[in-house]
């Protein structure tokens, strides 16, 4: 995590709840970008992406957007609503209610993250890691509700911690059109839910008043484990992994059966996350990233926004909800309990267990026929989904951050440029590419698109692509790339993207009022299809990191730079179909241009550092 020093600009709040927020209230509100700017970036990256008449045709649009008065007028509205004293953040509810509840395909591959976990040398057995896991867990929940959580900083300034109230004791919960987040308090509410064979336990992590050390953690998962037995439960997990609409019916279903199972679904979204643990052994990174991505679709509650995997060879991972968090203060808690664990700074408390300890608590919920046949057809859909689907890690272990900076280059752009290199190998084009950029420096803020296509990325693919060309022109090309890239980012950090406020013009049409041409020109579809989905996220205790596709003719992306390798998961539909083209295999072929654009771009840059040894 970033240093605090220095001193950040951002003045401190006196009247703050804790440390965790001294600088919540006195972050700077999302600003509203100027119109012309924000159109002259969107039209630079449509350029880079279309044909030279298709691009008339959207400057013509944009032209007529700015003369007409229509984006001027729209303009005028969301900076009204931006700077109205009640809204903290003008995004921030249209973009909850657009990109998540509202959105009603399954969480669980077109919502849902996850991370895996390197091995732990010291715990091989799960009931041992998963109680080591909990207990640095409940480590961490401690510091969030205390509010004695060290903020985080980009470039020495704070950045919103308010996502963190959505963390721990929370639940997202199905509705009709548009689903909610409930919250419960954490100092109420000390138990965690644990799942084995398909089947929830209860288990209160404080006893007379103390919280259960690591050992007795142990001894209770082993008691889940062992209670469990050998026969699969009814997978009412199963149902969370339904469309939001048919999971929202049944969950009505579910309650009205009877009145004990409202209690049940309380218990579980009331807990402080959900520990499952797995009867599976994965082995390889492909096979450990797909159990943490979707597992058999039972064994889960896919609604918590924190579910902690352990498998029964010891191996362990975790799923994240995303609709309320973004990916980086899940992967705060996560680096913290695997570094914590690794270094040995976590207080696992006595090794020795008290007699008196409640037995956990089984979890039947009563299930008519109905009941039986939704689990039935949520557990088929969900196969028929799973099948669907591919997902192949590369990790590279040639190189990683530390030499990238010796190529005198930024280690995400460097990233980005070996994704594009791969994809322009693949499909002989380079097409449109997100980004996650974060704004959490400002109040509420959530991310950015940094969209990485750009003219320049498109001349480095076909520079490197030209065998005809001089290392110096690929270079040269490369370094172009990557510059403009940066610029991009930090434009977006600042929350000056061209995303977010054309999406927040758009909100401010009012019912009835016709789109102008600029939203129903289909070069403003086709430059927001993202072929590629990025983002990175990084951990050296990470094995895995990874969601699914957001297009099915597209890849997911995650990527990870160590200190000394690379590491790529590439997600897709399987066989994905690519503008009338099928491509048999096409994951597993991206993960192989991904591997062949890494060592092509490093042999490159390697030559300058060998003319300068020379020297």
């Amino acid at each position: 995590m970033a240093s605090a020093q220095p001193v950040p600009k951002t003045p401190l709040d006196t009247s703050a709840p804790g440390p965790m927020l001294r600088y919540q209230n006195n972050l700077p509100k999302l600003p509203v970008p100027a119109l012309g700017p924000t159109m002259q970036k969107y039209l630079k990256s449509v350029k880079a992406v279309v044909s030279e008449e298709e691009y008339k045709r959207t400057e013509a649009a944009v032209k007529e957007f700015e003369t007409s008065g229509v984006g001027a007028k729209l303009q005028e509205r969301l900076v009204k609503h931006a700077s109205n004293p009640q809204v903290k953040n003008w995004l921030d509810e249209w973009w909850l209610e657009s990109a998540y509840m509202g959105y009603r395909d399954p969480v669980v591959i077109y919502v849902s993250y996850f991370f895996y976990y390197k091995d732990d040398k010291l715990r091989k057995l799960p009931a041992q890691r998963a109680a080591a896991i909990t207990t640095a867990a409940l480590e961490f929940k401690k510091q969030v509700v205390e509010k004695t959580l060290e903020p985080e900083y980009a470039k020495g300034e704070p950045m919103c911690m308010d996502s963190y109230k959505y963390m721990f004791n929370n639940c997202r919960i199905p509705k009709k059109p548009s689903d909610i987040e409930i919250a419960y308090d954490p100092t109420q509410h000390t138990h965690i839910v644990a799942i084995r064979k398909n089947k929830f336990y209860v288990i209160d992590t404080v006893h007379n008043g103390q919280q259960l050390s690591t050992k007795e953690l142990e001894q209770q998962f082993e008691r889940v484990i062992e209670t469990a037995g050998n026969e699969q439960g009814p997978a009412v997990g199963a149902l969370t992994t339904e469309n939001r609409d048919n999971w929202t019916e049944y969950r009505e279903t579910l309650l009205a059966a009877n009145p004990e199972n409202k209690k049940l679904l309380e218990q579980i979204e009331s807990a402080s996350f959900v520990v499952c643990l797995d009867d599976s052994t994965p082995v390889t990174r492909d096979e450990g990233s797909r159990a943490c991505w979707h597992g058999n679709g039972s064994n889960r509650f896919f609604d918590k926004p924190l579910q902690f995997i352990v498998f029964d060879n010891g191996k362990a991972g975790f799923n994240g909800e995303h609709s309320c968090m973004d990916g980086t203060a899940t992967c705060r808690l996560n680096e913290y309990v695997t570094d914590g664990l690794a270094r040995n700074t976590v207080d696992h408390g006595s090794n020795e267990i008290r007699a008196n300890l409640p037995e956990p608590s089984p979890m039947n919920f009563q299930l008519n026929d109905t009941l039986k046949q939704n689990i039935q057809s949520a557990q088929q859909n969900f196969d028929t989904l799973i099948g669907k689907h591919e997902l192949t890690v590369l990790a590279y272990q040639a190189y990683g951050k530390d030499k990238i900076k010796k190529f005198k280059s930024s280690p995400d752009g460097y990233a980005q440029m070996v994704i594009q290199l791969a994809y322009y190998k693949m499909f002989g084009t380079s097409r449109p590419t997100y980004e996650s950029a974060q704004t959490r420096k400002f109040q509420l803020g959530r991310t950015e698109t940094a969209r990485t296509v750009t003219e320049e990325s498109v001349a480095f693919c076909k520079a490197m692509e030209n065998p005809h060309l001089s290392r110096e022109d690929k270079i040269a090309a490369f370094r172009a790339a990557v510059k403009v890239q940066g610029a991009n980012m930090a434009e977006c950090v600042n929350a000056h993207g061209a995303d977010r406020h054309l999406f927040g013009l758009k909100k401010s049409l009012q019912p009835g009022e016709e789109a102008p041409a600029l939203f129903t020109d289909p070069n403003y579809a086709y430059s927001q299809h993202w072929y590629l989905s990025t983002s990175q996220l990084s951990s050296e205790h990470f094995d895995g990191y990874g969601w699914g596709q957001v297009v099915n003719d597209g890849f997911g992306c995650a990527y990870m730079i160590k200190k000394n390798a690379l590491q790529f998961n590439v997600a897709s539909v399987k066989d994905l179909e690519v503008h009338g083209k099928k491509y048999v295999n096409g994951t597993y072929h991206f993960k192989q241009c991904l591997e062949d654009a890494a060592n092509e771009l490093g042999e490159l840059l390697s030559t300058e550092l060998d003319a300068q040894a020379k020297l």
